[in-house]
């Protein structure tokens, strides 16, 4: 089986509002996405299907007539609109980033010849998408910033070896990183929020639990969680993912950026 993906790129306005609550639980909930004026994103939309290889084309499916079925549809339903005044489909469903992506799904599942929809991904911005794959429910993922100092250093190894297998990163005084935290929950989005938890509490979540432990500190020097281990990345996205998961029943995984080009992702014991 092989998977092909396309992104298409779309703008659209909306407001998240339920219309039965007053104006002070709409902004404890939605928080400034309440604004009755509502809000716009530069939205990207990443489309995978995926299907057998045609020994004679080369090709699984053109990409063009990929690109035509999901930008027409985009064009028609959603591009330039605002989504909850102008779509049927939104004007009784708010226009969250999980209710959109699902929307999509099930627009486009059977649009498709001679391969099958097999994930869509729905950016929101770059702190927020939602993902929809063929048998998973939706997920949610947030992105959170801190910047941390650390030292590789095994007691389990000697001098020599630390240095001969972390090198610059076996320094004595540590060394440090802006590390961008991916936070994923999964679930079915709540019929009347659209959402599959409140972001202002999975926010003040992650803030109390990760941030305010781990931001601006000396991993080795200045946390509990890491006084007894090597904070490599890999140990660092375990240690979140555990320091996280009895405060999120949702959890389904959590990425670790140390680097633009180093990343770490933990999902839990059972993966």
């Amino acid at each position: 089986m092989l998977y092909l993906s396309r992104r298409i790129d779309f703008s659209a306005t909306h407001v998240y509002r339920v219309p039965q609550w007053s104006e002070e639980e709409n902004l404890r909930v939605f928080g400034r996405c309440s604004n009755s004026s509502g809000h716009g994103h530069d939205y990207k939309l990443e489309v995978m299907v995926k299907g057998r290889l045609n020994e004679k084309s080369g090709i699984v499916v053109n990409t063009t007539d990929i690109k035509q079925i999901v930008s027409s549809f985009v064009e028609e339903e959603l591009d330039g609109k605002f989504l909850d005044r102008e779509h049927s489909y939104f004007q009784h469903r708010i226009p969250t980033t999980e209710n959109v992506v699902e929307y999509i799904w099930n627009s486009l599942e059977q649009r498709f010849q001679d391969c099958e929809l097999h994930r869509i991904q729905l950016h929101e911005n770059h702190y927020l998408s939602s993902v929809k794959e063929a048998g998973c429910l939706i997920r949610l993922t947030r992105k959170y910033h801190f910047c941390a100092a650390h030292r590789l250093h095994s007691v389990h190894l000697s001098p020599e070896e630390n240095k001969k297998l972390f090198g610059k990163c076996n320094n004595p005084h540590g060394h440090g990183h802006n590390y961008y935290l991916d936070v994923t929950v999964e679930g079915e989005p709540d019929p009347v929020t659209g959402m599959i938890m409140n972001l202002a509490d999975l926010d003040a979540i992650v803030e109390r639990e990760v941030l305010d432990k781990l931001d601006h500190k000396h991993l080795n020097l200045d946390t509990a969680e890491f006084k007894e281990l090597n904070p490599t990345s890999e140990v660092v996205a375990l240690v979140i993912y555990n320091m996280l998961r009895p405060h999120l029943p949702k959890l389904r995984k959590v990425g670790l950026w140390e680097t633009e080009k180093n990343y770490f992702e933990y999902c839990g014991p059972g993966e």
